[in-house]
């Protein structure tokens, strides 16, 4: 090969790379849905064809330039058929053909498969999988950023420094990052807390949960006492009462008190910091001013903060998901050294636990504002965003619906224009819906007892139930007349439960836009997403 015929390729090289960076670029900051849904099959066929061309172009090169900045979406119990399900009914809540939309993160172009088997479980909790994916190994159920070889009661603090794994949150902090979390569950939830603390026991949430006799600090200490780089920068969710003491009255619900019985107000200790804030309500989270460089702590409920189908009933107000996702960006970028962010949309697993499809779902649409809020205040050159989940729910798309049919709704038949019933019937002539459980409360017992999700929790943002009764003389009852789409229903499930539907044990998505995207491929060890993001930042 002649000297002038290698210039000539290494040109070409360059162009078709820089190319690739511009398209991936501009992907990131403006994501979109496919477009009008194809009417025939010529134009399906030209649909699939134009998919091919812009996969081709968009993808002609991987994204190897290291990140400045790592973004986490974690929507937590956000399974495959959760995502489906969101995508439809998002797409429907705007009039449009809801099986043709996309979520904005389903646009991103690299996906792989996430394994969320952990150290001792088939089927996980949050505990080990939020901590699989940022220490990169994998552990046992409810043990935060602690090894598999640690005991789950121990309770010694010099045990479980020997047990413990450093985050990438503790190594974003050694090297002068701003790092922060935003979650819609308590903050010393397990998924969020996986970040910061260590200990064998995810229930240890605050000191008055602690056995007695034991050393080690409980979460939302661990939070406060952060002892990498400056401390955590900002912290938004719910879990006020871990925080304060059994003597303070609460201030949005002032017969309340807080859970803390060592005297101690965690709230206060944050703010009498230099530079530091606290916030409770939205008033004051909408009054604080990113510029100002705060470090930033707002817990917005006693426990975890409302659905957000619920949040608009909050007495002091609640910033939603996105709302929380905007400030912390716009806080942790002043940082020149970059960030690490994780976002959780930890309401999806509680609705979900509740047996309830909607909520489930409107929160999963709520994370996705998120994400697009993220993709707008950053950029594909220098910010890695990850969408994924902790684990899955036995959460079922069924039957043989017709396209457009209401996604909260009945399983239609398509017959209807026959002279048939409209509604799909099963075996006892009853129709029944698109979206199910394999277990939960939602199952039926004797008597058509099952529990259903109250209209107005009162027990400050967590899930509250009471029993529903329907006659009728079938194993079923005749759902005809029922709103199926109503927030507060609970679709059925196949096995009654006396507490919580449980998790699910299927590979969950993960998507990916920005630098070292493209490492995620095929079917990964969940605990690989660490490792990918800490290349990413060159650690």
């Amino acid at each position: 090969m002649t000297t002038n015929n290698r210039l000539a390729q290494l040109a070409v090289a360059s162009l078709v790379f820089m190319t690739g960076m511009a398209v991936a670029d501009h992907q990131h900051g403006a994501p979109q849905n496919p477009g009008t849904v194809p009417a025939s099959a010529d134009e399906w066929f030209k649909a699939g064809q134009r998919t091919i061309r812009q996969n081709k172009f968009a993808n002609s090169l991987p994204n190897l330039r290291r990140a400045k900045n790592v973004i986490i979406f974690v929507g937590d119990g956000m399974g495959v058929s959760t995502v489906t399900a969101a995508r439809i009914l998002e797409g429907q809540q705007r009039g449009a053909d809801g099986e043709y939309n996309r979520l904005s993160f389903e646009r991103f172009p690299n996906m792989a498969l996430s394994v969320t088997a952990s150290a001792n479980q088939q089927t996980s909790d949050s505990a080990p999988t939020a901590t699989a994916m940022v220490a990169g190994i994998k552990t046992n159920d409810g043990a935060i950023s602690v090894d598999q070889a640690i005991a789950r009661a121990e309770s010694s603090a010099s045990v479980t420094a020997a047990h413990s794994v450093k985050t990438i949150m503790e190594r974003a902090e050694e090297r002068g990052m701003a790092t922060g979390i935003v979650t819609t569950a308590r903050v010393t939830h397990a998924t969020p807390a996986v970040n910061y603390a260590h200990i064998s026991n995810r229930d240890w949430e605050a000191n008055n949960s602690l056995p007695a006799g034991a050393t080690v600090k409980d979460i939302a200490r661990q939070l406060i006492e952060f002892p990498y780089g400056d401390g955590v920068d900002v912290v938004l969710g719910g879990g006020r009462s871990y925080f304060t003491p059994s003597t303070k009255a609460d201030p949005e619900y002032p017969t309340r008190v807080g859970n803390r019985t060592d005297g101690r107000d965690l709230t206060a200790e944050w703010a009498s910091r230099p530079g530091a804030k606290y916030v409770w309500n939205k008033a004051d989270f909408d009054a604080v001013e990113p510029a100002a460089g705060t470090k930033l702590l707002g817990l917005f409920e006693r426990s975890h903060v409302k659905y957000e189908h619920d949040r608009a009933t909050d007495p002091a107000g609640e910033p939603s998901i996105a709302e929380m996702t905007e400030k912390a960006i716009k806080v942790l970028r002043r940082n020149p050294k970059g960030f690490y962010l994780m976002v959780e949309g930890g309401r999806i697993d509680h609705a979900h636990h509740a047996g309830n499809a909607y909520r489930a779902l409107t929160d999963t649409i709520a994370m996705d504002q998120a994400v697009k809020k993220a993709m707008e205040l950053t950029r594909d050159e220098d910010t890695l965003i990850i969408v994924t989940a902790d684990h899955s729910h036995t959460f079922t798309i069924a039957g043989y619906p017709s396209r457009g049919n209401p996604i909260l709704g009945k399983a239609d038949s398509g017959l209807g224009l026959l002279g048939l019933s409209p509604l799909a019937l099963d075996s006892l002539g009853l129709p029944y819906t698109t979206l199910g459980y394999q277990n939960g409360p939602g199952g039926w017992t004797g008597g058509f007892k099952r529990r259903e999700l109250l209209a107005t929790p009162s027990n400050g943002g967590s899930e509250g139930y009471a029993n529903a009764t329907y006659a009728g003389g079938a194993l079923r009852p005749d759902l005809s007349g029922v709103d199926t789409a109503n927030p507060n229903y609970l679709q059925e499930s196949a096995i009654p439960t006396q507490g919580a539907e449980t998790h699910a044990g299927e590979d969950v998505g993960i998507y990916a836009t920005g630098p070292r995207a493209y490492l995620f491929r095929g079917v990964m060890e969940q605990n690989a997403i660490y490792h990918v993001m800490a290349d990413a930042l060159g650690f």
